[in-house]
C-alpha cells in the first residue's frame, strides 16, 4: 500500500506526544496523519481510549494505518476485537509496556491490566528495545507472538522516546516503510 493511500493515525502514550518525539515529527511530514487525541494522557481510562481509537478509525475515509507508542500498543490490543471487519490495514507498534511484570509500569497504566493476547485482525510490526525499562525482550516477542505481528528488535534503543534520544527516528521510518509495502 502507498502511503498516500492511506489514513495514518497516530496513537502516543501515557502523556501524550513532548515535543521532539518521533511521533510527533512523523505527523508533521505525512500531510495524511493524524494524532488522535485522547481526553486525559495522564490518568488514562481504558474505555475512553479503546472509545477513542475506535471512533477515530469509525471517522477515517480511507483505509487506516494505526503508529501506535507504549501504551496505546496496549490500547490496541484491547481495541482489536471491535476492530474484525474495520478499515484498518496494518498497525505499527513500537514499545509496548509491560504492565503485568515490569516493576516500572506507572500505576496509571494498571487500568489496562490484563494485557490482551489474542491475535489482531490486521497485520502489525512490533518494534521493541533490548534495554527499555518497561518491558524486556522476551516479553515483547511474547506479544508479537501472541498478536500474530512480525517483530524487529531495534538494539539498545531504551523506550524509543525523546528521553532515549529517538527524535526523529529514521529507522523507525524505514521499518514503517517496510510495513507499509507488505499490506
Amino acid at each position: 500500500m502507498k502511503l498516500a493511500e492511506a489514513d495514518i493515525l497516530i496513537l502516543p502514550g501515557l502523556g501524550g506526544c513532548s515535543p521532539g518525539h518521533w511521533q510527533l515529527r512523523w505527523a508533521e511530514r505525512m500531510s495524511n496523519a493524524a494524532i488522535v487525541e485522547q481526553a486525559d494522557w495522564d490518568e488514562p481510562d481504558l474505555d475512553d481510549w479503546v472509545s477513542t481509537i475506535e471512533q477515530a478509525i469509525l471517522l477515517a475515509t480511507r483505509p487506516v494505518v494505526l503508529i501506535a507508542h507504549s501504551l496505546s500498543v496496549i490500547a490496541i490490543a484491547h481495541t482489536a476485537s471491535r476492530l474484525i471487519d474495520s478499515n484498518v490495514r496494518g498497525a505499527f507498534l513500537v514499545a509496548p509496556p509491560d504492565l503485568e511484570l515490569s516493576p516500572d509500569a506507572p500505576e496509571e497504566t494498571y487500568p489496562f491490566r490484563p494485557i490482551p493476547r489474542d491475535p489482531l485482525p490486521f497485520p502489525s510490526l512490533l518494534v521493541a528495545s533490548s534495554n527499555d525499562p518497561l518491558c524486556t525482550i522476551d516479553r515483547a516477542v511474547e506479544f508479537a507472538t501472541c498478536w500474530g505481528s512480525d517483530f524487529h528488535q531495534a538494539g539498545e534503543a531504551g523506550h524509543i522516546n525523546v528521553a532515549s534520544g529517538h527524535g526523529p527516528w529514521p529507522e523507525g521510518l524505514l521499518m514503517f516503510t517496510r510495513l507499509m509495502q507488505r499490506i
